[in-house]
C-alpha cells in the first residue's frame, strides 16, 4: 500500500498526469480502438486513482478526444516520415505527385499497421480536430495540412490548374480514407499485402486523373 500511494504522488508531483492519461489511453487504443478506452483502466495504468482524471479531463469524451488527437499526431508523423524518404526530384511536377503518392501510402500503410490508432484518430473526429496543433506532426503541420500543403505544391509545379485547387484535399482524402476502411474493416480486408498496395497505385492514378 505504501509502494502504490508514493507512485500515484510521484505522478502529480511531476505534472506530467494529463500527457501520462493519453498515452495509457494510446496503448489501450492501439489494441482495442477508441471502446477500448475506459476511464478506470486508464487510470489504473497510470497508477492513479479514477476521480484524478477530472483534473485534467472532464469525462471520457474530452480524454477521448485528446486521445484522437495523438493519434492523429503519430499519423502526421507518420506521413512526414514517408516525405523525408523521397529522392530528390528535378522535375516539379514529378515531385509535387510523389509527395501527393508519398502521403497516402503512408496513410494507407499507417491505417492497416496501426489500425487501433487510426479507429480512434477518426472516431467522431471533427474538423477542428484534423487542425488542432494537438494534432501536429513533429514539423507542425496536421496530415490535413500536410495533404493540402501538398496539393498547394501542385498548382505551384503547373500540374494542378488554380481552379481546380479549392477542396482538392476533400476529395483526394476521401478517396483514400475510403480505401483504407475498407481495408481494415471492410471486404478489402482479406486482400493480400501485394493486392493491398496494387489497389492503392490504382487508387492514385485514379486520383491524379481527377484532380
Amino acid at each position: 500500500m505504501t509502494g502504490t500511494g508514493a507512485r500515484k504522488r510521484d505522478t502529480y508531483r511531476h505534472g506530467n498526469l494529463r500527457n501520462a492519461l493519453i498515452q495509457a489511453g494510446l496503448e489501450l487504443v492501439r489494441d482495442g480502438g477508441p471502446d477500448a478506452v475506459v476511464l478506470r483502466e486508464v487510470t489504473r495504468r497510470v497508477g492513479v486513482v479514477p476521480n484524478a482524471a477530472y483534473r485534467h479531463f472532464a469525462d471520457r469524451n474530452a480524454l477521448l478526444r485528446a486521445i484522437r488527437q495523438a493519434a492523429l499526431a503519430q499519423l502526421a508523423a507518420a506521413m512526414e516520415t514517408e516525405l523525408a524518404a523521397l529522392p530528390p526530384a528535378d522535375d516539379p511536377v514529378e515531385s509535387a505527385r510523389a509527395r501527393i503518392r508519398a502521403l497516402a501510402t503512408s496513410y494507407l500503410r499507417f491505417a492497416q499497421a496501426e489500425s487501433g490508432l487510426f479507429r480512434a484518430a477518426f472516431s467522431t473526429t471533427d474538423m477542428a480536430d484534423t487542425e488542432n496543433e494537438s494534432a501536429d506532426g513533429p514539423g507542425g503541420l496536421t496530415a490535413f495540412q500536410l495533404l493540402g500543403a501538398a496539393l498547394d505544391d501542385l498548382v505551384e509545379s503547373g500540374a494542378l490548374p488554380p481552379g481546380r485547387r479549392p477542396g482538392a484535399e476533400y476529395f483526394v482524402w476521401s478517396a483514400v480514407h475510403g480505401l483504407a476502411v475498407l481495408l481494415i474493416d471492410g471486404p478489402l480486408r482479406g486482400l493480400l499485402p501485394v493486392q493491398a498496395q496494387e489497389a492503392g497505385q490504382r487508387l492514385m492514378d485514379s486520383i491524379e486523373r481527377g484532380i
